[in-house]
């Protein structure tokens, strides 16, 4: 068992250690976690959803892509 406030690190080329636990909110870009603040949440739904919205007077042109030259 462990004390709470330490862990193991595998860090590659060098043996496993115990090291203290990093207090993540004293990190300088903490404020733009999700853990911070609930707006910061990743939105897959929303990240996925990147349908072109037209407005009247803007200008396009449709092709085919099946009979493209």
């Amino acid at each position: 068992m462990l004390d709470g406030g330490k862990c193991i690190l595998q860090l590659r080329g060098v043996r496993p250690f115990k090291s203290d636990k990093y207090d993540l909110t004293q990190h300088p870009n903490y404020k733009l976690t999700a853990g911070a603040d609930k707006k910061n949440t990743f939105s897959i739904e929303a990240f996925l959803d990147h349908r072109l919205k037209l407005k009247p007077g803007d200008k396009y042109e449709v092709v085919d892509a099946d009979h493209a030259k």
